[in-house]
């Protein structure tokens, strides 16, 4: 494995690997995440009134599926982005830019990726057949007009994922472990973790966790062939993309795609549709290693 642009991308975190220091940092990220959502809450309550905030912010507490609920939970991975450059500044003394890595390479790696994956993916709708079983969810002019809002949402989210997941855990780890099976594996089984969804998906979560975990490997293998973040987010992006805005299950965020499932997170039907997804997990992380020549 061709891992040396890794290590330019971890040296700046050797000076703070202390283990402590990354289980204390995961945990106030946490807690910032959800403060600042409070906080906002509050601050909602305050200027709206209280029902109208609640409603307002019911798409980040519960599961639910309008557009304006869909668009406010992934905005509010913001607040994760402001809580992991605040742990990384103030409890490792490290630039919160360095999680990315060299900006110019992060831009190029996150284009190539996107380009690829985009391509890849239109190949793929025209090519496989399956569409007339879809379910019209947006009108079309509707959604178009959605996308100067749906797709900068989408980034900020895979971006804080990616910025917390990719940057500040496998950093900090590899800067401590040398072993890749430390610094890939234990994030890839807290990112698994918050997947991990029985109570919506059913006898489904195992499996989709499982995708996670995949995909977390995935991500993590590219950061450390190119040394930044710039194809992980790429990746994500692409994934989010087509999961949000084309082709969604019912449910949490589907208030922004165009088609939908004829099924649910939790249906039966959905477990053949797991291993579709995996095996095309697998074939993107190839087109993108192959599109950034990695």
């Amino acid at each position: 494995m061709r891992y040396a642009p890794h290590d330019g991308l971890v040296a700046p975190a050797r000076a703070s690997r202390a283990l402590w220091r990354v289980v204390l940092g995961y945990a106030l990220i946490s807690a910032a995440h959800l403060g600042l959502i409070y906080a906002s809450l509050a601050l909602a309550v305050l200027v709206m009134g209280e029902a109208a905030a609640v409603s307002a912010f019911d798409g980040i507490f519960r599961s639910t599926v309008t557009t304006r609920e869909s668009l406010l939970l992934l905005y509010s991975f913001a607040f994760s982005i402001v809580g992991t450059v605040a742990v990384t500044h103030q409890l490792h003394r490290r630039a919160a830019l360095g999680l990315i890595g060299p900006l110019p390479r992060a831009l190029r790696d996150f284009a190539l990726t996107v380009r690829a994956l985009a391509l890849l993916y239109a190949a793929l709708w025209v090519a496989l057949p399956g569409g007339d079983a879809l379910l019209p969810n947006l009108e079309p002019r509707r959604w178009l007009g959605l996308l100067p809002l749906a797709l900068p949402a989408i980034l900020v989210q895979t971006s804080a994922e990616e910025m917390l997941f990719r940057g500040y855990l496998q950093q900090q780890l590899a800067a401590r472990f040398a072993a890749p099976l430390v610094w890939m594996g234990l994030p890839a089984l807290v990112f698994a973790w918050g997947h991990y969804a029985p109570g919506e998906a059913g006898a489904n979560a195992l499996g989709m966790a499982l995708w996670a975990a995949a995909f977390s490997l995935c991500a993590a293998d590219l950061t450390a062939r190119t040394g930044s973040l710039g194809a992980a987010i790429g990746l994500h992006f692409a994934n989010n993309a087509l999961a949000i805005l084309i082709v969604s299950l019912p449910g949490p965020v589907s208030g922004l795609s165009l088609y939908l499932y004829p099924h649910d997170i939790a249906a039966a039907a959905l477990r053949p549709q797991l291993a579709v997804e995996l095996a095309m997990l697998g074939v993107s992380w190839l087109a993108a290693r192959v599109a950034l020549r990695v």
